[in-house]
């Protein structure tokens, strides 16, 4: 039997949607306010998924203790009140979109995760824009 089991959090970021390769015309016209030189920020809202057979000795698919605490250490201690575009390591080079914000995530959470589970990340921007990766 595959069942998912889901953590939910959240953390609140400041980023700034750019590219350094286009003129300031082209980044403003591609990512608008995003693109503001003063950044903006967001209040995600963050749901681990993963998936895999129940654990018959446990009753479990993963600890959600030991989840909780792979995604306050591994993300939220990184992300949670900081700039992405000038605090952190993972998006020095990587534009800090939502989709690459999501992929970066599963990254880091995949390498702490048991390989026999699958592992999805959702990524609320807002409550109207999200993305789930993989998709």
């Amino acid at each position: 039997m595959r069942v998912s089991v889901f953590r939910k959090e959240h953390f609140n970021s400041a980023h700034r949607l750019h590219n350094p390769a286009w003129s300031a015309e082209k980044n403003q016209a591609v990512f608008g306010k995003c693109n503001n030189p003063s950044y903006h920020g967001h209040n995600y809202e963050l749901i681990v998924q993963v998936i895999g057979e129940i654990d018959p000795e446990t009753g479990y698919v993963i600890d959600m203790k030991i989840l909780s605490d792979l995604i306050k250490v591994h993300i939220l201690d990184k992300f949670d009140h900081r700039n992405l575009n000038l605090d952190t390591q993972e998006f020095q080079n990587i534009n800090p979109t939502a989709e690459n914000i999501a992929v970066v995530i599963w990254n880091i959470l995949r390498e702490y995760i048991n390989p026999t589970l699958e592992l999805k990340i959702k990524l609320y921007e807002t409550e109207r824009n999200f993305v789930e990766f993989p998709a």
